[in-house]
């Protein structure tokens, strides 16, 4: 029997960092984003070798175990063997032979939730190979678990119930730890628009997201004020982008979207660098209204707001850049799986 899974990256919209502990347990976060066609894939193939194996395709890296109930983390293919040790531990999972392969349609690093959707799609094959009874909720705590507790990462909430649930949400995040996830109906002339507003740019470099949410994490328990005030506004930008997505307002969904920009890079020092404000600067003069570095910032991906009659125009200036433009629409569903038998 073969089990595939797939799970969708997201942009953050607005909000982001707001789910970052400790400002979301002092202060509570909110986040808007939403999932795009881009995703994380999951294969697992019983087999009869005595083996676990685990490959990342994309990573070119590949890892061959006896059939042991705990596997080194060691820092190479952590996430799968983080997800492995977990289902063990918590579903008494007796280690058997099988192959796990994976690859992701972005690199980690990209902004995007790209490690955190891997976890989250590694788990959901298990949870099908297994019929283990996790919904989307669970899911998206299991993996916040792995990632942040287990294997120690640094980073927020947001990616996991992101990748879980899918589609456009507004996130709450209690100072009680509790998350929220509130889906929101967007009409589809509304995405079309969006759409049709929305480039999307990878600067080519992935970066370490570790160093600037430390740095974030510093500024909010030491009571930085210029940081935390800042906070507090992005925070405020995704109740305000909420509102102007649902009425379609896309102007005013730029506009804050600008904003939050703004505010975001007083978060961190690493947040910006001379690169990507080349990049923006090439993109406003073409005729971009607005954009945000998607996740933590320092590299990965760039969207842009711009006029759609004038989008050709910023495409064809990113396109002399060193990095890349993607095609971008959004997706509706979160993490899913499925079965194939074999006579």
């Amino acid at each position: 029997m073969i089990v595939r899974s797939k799970a969708p990256l997201r942009l953050g919209l607005a909000g982001g960092g707001s789910d970052v502990s400790p400002y979301c347990d002092i202060y509570g976060g909110y986040v808007l984003n939403a999932t795009i066609n881009l995703y994380a894939y999951c294969t697992i193939e019983e087999t009869d070798n005595g083996k676990i194996e685990i490959e990342a395709t994309d990573l070119h890296q590949r890892q061959i175990f006896d059939c042991i109930g705990e596997l080194p983390v060691d820092g190479q293919l952590d996430l799968h063997k983080g997800v492995y040790n977990y289902i063990v531990k918590k579903f008494d999972f007796k280690p058997c032979s099988f192959k796990i392969t994976t690859y992701s349609d972005a690199p980690a690093g990209s902004g995007l939730g790209s490690s955190s959707t891997m976890v989250v799609c590694i788990i959901k094959a298990f949870a099908e190979w297994l019929n283990l009874p996790v919904g989307e909720y669970e899911l998206a705590l299991m993996a916040y678990i792995i990632e942040r507790k287990d294997l120690g990462l640094s980073g927020g909430k947001q990616d996991q119930y992101a990748a879980a649930f899918g589609g456009f949400n507004f996130m709450e995040f209690l100072k009680n730890g509790q998350v929220i996830v509130n889906p929101l109906r967007v009409k589809r002339w509304i995405i079309d628009e969006l759409e049709s507003s929305l480039v999307l740019y990878y600067t080519g470099a992935s970066r370490s997201s570790a160093a600037i949410i430390e740095e974030q994490k510093k500024n909010t328990s030491s009571g930085n004020v210029s940081a935390i005030d800042a906070m507090h506004k992005i925070k405020q930008s995704a109740v305000d982008m909420k509102t102007a997505l649902l009425k379609g307002d896309i102007k005013t969904f730029s506009s804050i979207m600008g904003e939050a920009w703004e505010n975001k890079k007083k978060m961190a020092s690493a947040i910006t660098n001379d690169e990507i404000q080349h990049v923006f600067d090439i993109a406003m003069a073409a005729g971009a209204v607005s954009g945000k570095v998607s996740g933590a910032g320092g590299g990965g991906f760039i969207f842009f707001a711009v006029e759609p009659t004038r989008k050709r125009n910023v495409i064809e200036a990113l396109n002399a850049c060193r990095g890349q433009v993607f095609p971008l629409s959004f997706s509706d569903g979160g993490s899913h799986g499925w079965k194939i038998y074999h006579e």
